[in-house]
C-alpha cells in the first residue's frame, strides 16, 4: 500500500478545554460539529476533518507515546488559503482573536497571518500574491 498516495482525512488535536476550543472553532471558522460527545467534537474543513479530543483521552490512542501540552511549543501549523489576508485579519480582530503575527508579505510570494486556537494549535491564513 502506498500511504503517500492516500488523503489525510482526519487530524486529531488534543485539547485541555474542549468547551472553550469548540466555541472557538464554531465562532472563528463558522462551523458546526458533524459529531460530538462528552470528550470530542469533529469539524469538516472541506477536504478533511479536525477532531478536537479532550487530552484526557489521548493516551488511549497514542500510548506508549505521551501527549504534549501547549507549553511544549508548536511543531506544526495548519494553513488555509484566503483571497484577502488583510480583510481576514480585520474579521479575526472583530471576533477578538489575537494574531501571533502578520499580515506580512513572505519572500515565497504569499501574504500571511497566524493565530492560535485556545489549545495552542497554530493556524495560518495565506493569500497568494501573484
Amino acid at each position: 500500500m502506498n500511504l503517500g498516495a492516500l488523503n489525510v482525512n482526519v487530524i486529531t488535536l488534543f485539547v485541555e478545554d474542549l468547551h472553550k476550543t469548540r466555541r472557538f472553532y464554531e465562532d472563528v471558522f463558522r462551523l458546526s460539529a458533524v459529531y460530538e460527545d462528552e470528550v470530542s467534537a469533529v469539524y469538516n474543513f472541506g477536504n478533511m476533518s479536525i477532531n478536537l479530543l479532550n487530552i484526557s483521552e489521548a493516551a488511549g490512542l497514542i500510548q506508549p507515546a505521551k501527549p504534549a501540552g501547549p507549553e511544549s511549543g508548536s511543531r506544526f501549523q495548519f494553513t488555509i488559503q484566503v483571497e484577502d489576508a488583510d480583510a481576514a485579519a480585520r474579521e479575526l480582530a472583530q471576533q477578538g482573536v489575537e494574531l501571533l503575527n502578520g499580515p506580512v508579505d513572505r519572500p515565497w510570494g504569499v501574504r500571511t497571518l497566524a493565530f492560535a486556537d485556545p489549545a495552542g494549535h497554530i493556524w495560518e491564513l495565506a493569500q497568494p500574491l501573484s
